[in-house]
């Protein structure tokens, strides 16, 4: 079925001129290297090929060959474009001013003068023919690309080729295979099989960098569980091709700037632990970032930090509250019984067994943290057959505790009858106050004690009153 797939989008490649390659948001070693590997043979093919993302290309990746293909927007039928035809005129300036309703276009020649008829209007209009989606579980992992697009999604055919288990098979062509390391481990043999089908050499040393950056990334370095005997000869053939493995090793594991450094510091320090549940997780704050001078993409590789130094932990999870507001987490889990990517589809994310991710929108760190701990502690609990101890889960039994005052009280009358001496006399009215005596009367009234060394000490008589209130 594999092959068959496989056959099925290389003859609709072939087929199609204009195609928009689409990798998921937000970039990562794997993401990146498939889309621009991709473009760059699409282009020897002499397609139109344009790849387009929402979100920066990390400063860590920017080492790879030709990521400034990457563009940030897509002209969408909603736009309306005002073109000038410039082979007579040079413009020195353009800028725009809004008066009222209106939006004044000033154009400012360098030489020449501009006419009505150098100017013509027109609406942006969608022209591909293919989508391809790499390492896209879900198209929602596009982010604005699809939000503002998605009427192309149903008027163009999408090949999505991809590894994750949690993959919603949205295209025309799923080219869907769970077992891959990554996607571009994918993209090898389909881009072999078009260099024999179109008798060019497709491959070079850029394609095959990119290609083995993405499975050097999502194995971490060949460490992870998703690391298997393919994975490692993926790995060789690339490079037999020219990849430039040391060149990978060296910016993505072996460079790190000091203000990664102590933001790896800040959250390593805040690890939490829940030895019962089998938990450990730290959570990055904007605060974290600004007073490391740091940035979002240098988080990096502490969740591999995190699993190192949590000895028996089963899940491990990293927190971090975006520059949007929302809170974004990394699942990773040590024990394959621990389906990682079943935690983040509660959360409406997705990935792999081991390694998963998702997004919590209008909601705080700090409360997300809350709700996301508690949901695992649940998970744990169901899956270990952890009884809870939770505070509000304690009833607090009204009537014993009013026995027990009650039981008190007969305590305390009890002591104040035994000690304290019973007398007859009736107490005397205000009005037959007794005289005041002088000092040296009470001192002679006074009876003297012998001084005894050997009697025992006299004890205070001390007593506890208890009260009960409703």
């Amino acid at each position: 079925m594999t092959i068959n797939t496989q056959k099925q989008v290389i003859d609709l490649i072939k087929r199609s001129n204009k195609i928009l390659i689409l990798p998921s948001a937000p970039l990562d070693g794997d993401s990146l290297g498939s889309a621009v590997s991709l473009y760059i043979a699409l282009k020897k093919l002499q397609k139109e090929a344009t790849v387009i993302c929402s979100e920066p290309i990390p400063e860590l990746l920017q080492f790879l060959p030709n990521t400034k293909v990457i563009s940030n927007r897509m002209i969408s039928s909603g736009d309306f474009i005002i073109t000038l035809d410039c082979k007579k005129v040079k413009i020195e300036n353009i800028k725009s001013e809004k008066e009222n309703d209106k939006i004044n276009i000033i154009v400012t020649p360098k030489d020449g003068r501009l006419s009505e008829e150098d100017v013509s209007f027109s609406a942006g209009g969608i022209d591909y023919d293919l989508i391809i989606t790499v390492d896209t579980a879900d198209l929602t992992q596009l982010r604005d690309v699809y939000e503002k697009n998605i009427e192309i999604f149903h008027q163009v055919p999408v090949i999505n080729i991809d590894h994750h288990i949690s993959n919603a098979h949205f295209g025309k062509l799923n080219f869907v295979d769970i077992m891959a390391s990554s996607t571009t481990e994918i993209l090898l043999p389909i881009l072999e099989e078009l260099s024999s089908e179109e008798k060019i050499n497709l491959i070079d040393e850029d394609i095959a960098t990119l290609l083995l950056a993405g499975i050097i990334t999502d194995t971490g370095s060949f460490q992870n569980a998703n690391t298997t005997p393919k994975a490692f000869a993926r790995a060789a053939q690339l490079i037999s091709y020219g990849a430039r493995q040391q060149e990978i090793i060296q910016h993505v594991y072996k460079t790190k700037q000091l203000s990664q450094l102590k933001l790896w510091g800040r959250v390593l320090s805040k690890i939490q632990v829940d030895e019962k549940h089998r938990i450990v997780w730290s959570a990055v704050s904007r605060q974290d970032f600004k007073d490391t001078e740091s940035s979002d993409e240098q988080t990096g590789d502490i969740i591999d930090e995190l699993m190192t130094n949590a000895p028996g932990a089963e899940i491990i999870i990293l927190l971090k509250e975006k520059e949007d507001g929302a809170v974004s987490a990394s699942v990773r889990t040590t024990n394959p019984s621990v389906d990682a990517s079943k935690i983040a589809e509660a959360f409406g994310g997705g990935g792999h067994n081991q390694a998963a991710g998702f997004r919590i929108s209008n909601m705080s760190l700090m409360d997300s943290e809350y709700k996301i701990i508690n949901f695992l502690k649940n998970f744990q609990e169901e899956r270990l057959g952890v009884i809870a101890e939770r505070e509000e889960s304690k009833i607090i039994d009204v009537e014993s505790l009013m026995n027990q005052a009650k039981e008190a009280q007969k305590a305390q009358e009890m002591i104040t009858n035994s000690v304290l001496p019973k007398t007859s006399e009736e107490p005397k009215q205000e009005s037959e106050k007794p005289k005041k005596k002088t000092k040296s009367e009470e001192k002679e009234q006074t009876p003297k004690k012998e001084f005894n060394p050997k009697a025992p000490k006299e004890k205070p008589i001390s007593g506890v009153a208890y009260r009960f209130e409703d």
